[in-house]
């Protein structure tokens, strides 16, 4: 098994337990309006920074980055980890979110460009990412720290290539393991036809839902809301390179580029999990 590695924790105090979120129940601690309002003027303070890359803002219409956070209800004092964040997209507010009060984590494979990437974007804003820290682990055996020491758990486009690997499952439970008692996981991911099988479609970049929910409850998660935030109507799910065809990746080149600029990117669900008061 890999070790785990975590940068940056000395002298980090770790926030207040997540709030719960069930909809069936009532929440646990509901903090003052106030401070709900704090929250989203931070959020957008995140969003509006003057460190995103502008290729990246560009695609704030079609990855609605406060609409999707709020959804999954994070809060500016939350220990969040985010799997496996490739180039940066939603680092780049999430880790400034989460820096005077929270703590972010980045979640990667050992040695990959992804941490390459993170820590060249991290050296050009230090006052935004001074707290940021990593974790690394093996998707085939993943441990993304402590047991129960994350608020939030978010992945954003990554479970279609856990299935295509056949690694989602123990990702899953490594979800479950680090997330504390009423912790949230956040997942995002294209969305195959509805009846579609995982068979039919894995190839193509998109999944089924009813697959994901069932990863995320068998893992024993319990489904705590879906949200159409990143709903595509335009997105017919059929196309020469899958997912892959549309922006931002754009596999036919020139070809029809047209044709898929005006589709846009990807219909996606969006899911929020909540790890069970009640579990270890």
């Amino acid at each position: 098994m890999k070790k785990v590695i975590l940068a940056a924790l000395i002298g980090l105090t770790l926030p207040v337990a997540a709030m719960a979120v069930e909809v069936d129940q009532p929440a646990q601690a509901t903090p003052p309006a106030s401070a709900g309002q704090a929250s989203s003027a931070q959020l957008d303070q995140a969003i509006a920074g003057k460190w995103r890359d502008p290729k990246n803002t560009a695609r704030d219409q079609y990855r609605h980055p406060k609409e999707m956070l709020t959804f999954f209800g994070i809060r500016p004092d939350m220990t969040v980890i985010e799997i496996w964040p490739s180039g940066g997209w939603f680092t780049e507010i999430l880790a400034p979110y989460l820096n005077a009060h929270g703590h972010y984590i980045a979640a990667v494979p050992p040695g990959s460009k992804s941490r390459t990437a993170l820590q060249n974007k991290f050296s050009f804003a230090k006052d935004q990412y001074s707290n940021a820290a990593f974790v690394e682990f093996d998707n085939k055996k993943p441990v993304l720290g402590p047991a129960g020491s994350a608020d939030m758990v978010l992945t954003f486009r990554n479970v279609h290539n856990w299935a295509a690997d056949g690694s989602a499952e123990a990702m899953f439970k490594a979800f479950f393991a680090v997330l504390k008692p009423g912790g949230v996981l956040g997942v995002e991911d294209h969305r195959a036809d509805k009846g579609k099988t995982l068979d039919q479609v894995v190839n193509s970049g998109y999944l089924p839902t009813d697959y994901v929910i069932k990863l995320a409850t068998d893992a024993g998660f319990k489904l705590d809301g879906q949200s159409e935030i990143n709903a595509n109507p335009k997105d017919d799910h059929n196309h020469p390179k899958g997912v892959w065809t549309l922006p931002p990746t754009y596999d036919m080149g020139e070809t029809d580029k047209a044709k898929w600029q005006a589709i846009g990117e990807s219909d996606r669900m969006t899911l929020r999990f909540v790890k069970p008061a009640t579990a270890k």
